[in-house]
């Protein structure tokens, strides 16, 4: 697709099938129900390993790759992209040994989202494993925030851009980082200003702010780590995504939960956006005038800075409007989509 549609937004688009660089597909009968989404839409998807056995051994990841693999229908091509969770004690052995199947690693600081209590508290203890991450090809991925309870929690991922990633990034310029889930402006300066730094951007940080999630009453199904932000914040999202850099592509953040751990005194963070996914980013794209860019942010970008080749099979989504769905099926219980009862202007053929 060319500059010269995105003039009129066309009734048909064709893209390339895209990945998800960011997703969460949980175990079990959960596994299941949450795989059939993505494994429609995308060619491959990067998996979370913040399970409950966090992933971060090569045999735990070699298990829940098989995991995976046997949960798909046979005739599906979708491929699991596995991540190594970090810990203070991850060793560079650990790092070589996985290599072979593992994408990239993650880092989660140790408080910061779900699952992530056995994350990282020193981020100084990394360095061993980073220098052979570096040497191994491997990126980091990163939940940009601070477990810090003294940060404010809208101040949370700006507060560890400055004063943790920021210094990590300048000791090992040539390791690849992706800023994962960005929700505000500085991070888009961040990903700007920094070689060898791309980032992933949800659909829901790109189409909700904090008002569509607290004002009025308060809606669970919106609440995800990092939470969201103000509206200029958005903004320069939807402005990142949708221009010309190759350094922000598509990371859905999908992270399924049951009704009551969402609809509860303390509510699980994560919101559900899979089913919809590839709709939901092209009610995005048209809405700022930029439906010729979406196959580059959604197919392109994200392989082109990991190395992997384009895929060479494509999608087809429509322009007709669908009503998304109350609730789905989740394992033994529901969860419930984001933005679920409304009508989106777009359906994958």
């Amino acid at each position: 697709m060319n500059d010269a549609a995105a003039a009129s937004p066309p009734a048909r688009i064709v893209l390339a099938r895209p990945d998800d660089w960011h997703l969460h597909l949980r175990e079990g009968a959960r596994l299941n129900s949450a795989l059939a989404f993505s494994a429609r839409q995308f060619a491959r998807a990067i998996v979370m390993p913040n399970l409950p056995e966090p992933v971060t051994t090569a045999e735990r990841l070699r298990r829940y790759r098989a995991e995976i693999l046997a949960a798909l229908p046979a005739d599906s091509d979708f491929r699991p992209l596995m991540t190594l969770y970090l810990t203070d004690e991850t060793t560079p052995h650990t790092i070589r040994e996985a290599a072979a199947d593992a994408t990239a690693c993650k880092w989660y600081p140790a408080g910061a989202t779900t699952h992530s209590a056995k994350g990282v508290r020193d981020f100084r203890k990394l360095y061993p494993a980073l220098e052979a991450m570096r040497d191994a090809g491997l990126p980091l991925l990163v939940h940009g925030e601070t477990a810090d309870a003294d940060v404010d929690v809208f101040d949370r991922e700006e507060f560890f851009l400055d004063n943790v990633l920021s210094r990590a990034r300048a000791d090992f310029p040539e390791l690849k980082i992706v800023v994962e889930h960005i929700s505000t402006q500085a991070a888009v300066r961040f990903v700007e200003e920094n070689k060898n730094t791309a980032a992933t951007v949800t659909a829901h940080h790109l189409l909700a702010s904090r008002n569509d999630m607290l004002a009025g009453g308060i809606r669970p199904h919106y609440y995800c780590a990092p939470i969201l932000k103000r509206r200029a914040d958005m903004e320069a999202l939807r402005a990142a995504a949708t221009g010309a850099s190759g350094k922000f592509f598509l990371g859905t953040d999908s992270a399924p939960h049951a009704i009551c751990e969402k609809e509860s005194p303390c509510g699980c963070a994560g919101v559900f956006s899979a089913p919809f996914a590839l709709e939901l980013y092209a009610t995005v794209f048209e809405e700022c005038g930029a439906l010729h860019r979406l196959e580059k942010f959604a197919s392109f970008n994200g392989p082109d800075f990991y190395g992997m080749p384009r895929n060479k099979t494509t999608i087809t989504l429509e322009k007709t409007p669908q009503t998304i769905p109350e609730t789905f099926s989740f394992g033994e219980t529901e969860a419930v989509p984001f933005l679920a009862g409304k009508t989106i202007p777009w359906r994958l053929q």
